[in-house]
């Protein structure tokens, strides 16, 4: 059965109807990743997770496919008290990018420091020098935020995996790692304050297909 929290901050219960449809079914491993769905971050209020269950979560997700052992990734939590900081933060760091920027490009740097009760931002940390191909570590990089996003859904939250101008700003990347490092996402993690919507997904003939050779 898929779990609806109560969503404290709003003070509402989200009840799904019967023609809703049901997203991370919990009730089996199939049925859940039949019918995995991420949140929207603006969306999502509290609870979150609470220290222990986030440790779980990160736990959880280190079971990533990862070449070399060399685990490229790494995680860094910020916390409620510090999304303030993050803000103005974010907010120089595009004003330096972008001097000519208005109010309202301001104005979204500092609701995107405000999302969701919980956030982790994930560094793509490459280990140069060894035998696997970066491009390797880039994908166990990109599992690995996949896993994150698996393992909110199993502790009943919804996650959300965002980019966009904050993955790519070197100086926000200078606010929580190193020159070799880079952004890979911002993982936003709470409770749906809305049921979730599907999205459009590709049809099945359209993604997979079967080699044939000559002979058939």
């Amino acid at each position: 059965m898929h779990r609806y929290r109560v969503c404290a901050a709003l003070d509402l219960v989200v009840i799904p109807r019967d023609d809703m449809p049901m997203f991370n079914t919990l009730s089996s491993p199939a049925a859940y990743f039949a019918s995995r769905r991420s949140g929207r971050p603006r969306e999502m209020v509290a609870p979150g997770p609470d220290p222990q269950q986030l440790g779980d979560i990160v736990a959880m997700a280190i079971r990533t496919p990862d070449h070399g052992k060399l685990n490229p990734w790494r995680v860094v939590a910020v916390g409620p008290e510090q999304r303030g900081a993050l803000g103005q933060a974010l907010e120089q760091a595009y004003r330096a990018d972008t001097p000519a920027a208005g109010k309202t490009e301001i104005q979204a740097m500092n609701e995107f420091a405000q999302m969701a009760p919980c956030l982790l931002v994930v560094l793509h940390s490459p280990v140069s020098g060894s035998k696997i191909p970066l491009w390797e570590q880039q994908l166990s990089t990109g599992a690995f935020c996949m896993n994150l996003l698996h393992a909110a859904h199993v502790h009943g939250f919804v996650g959300g995996w965002i980019t966009g101008w904050p993955s790519y700003s070197e100086r926000v990347r200078d606010l929580f790692g190193e020159t070799h490092e880079s952004i890979a996402g911002f993982l936003f993690i709470g409770t749906p304050s809305a049921p979730l919507q599907e999205r459009p997904r590709p049809e099945l003939d359209q993604i997979l297909s079967h080699w044939r050779t000559e002979s058939g």
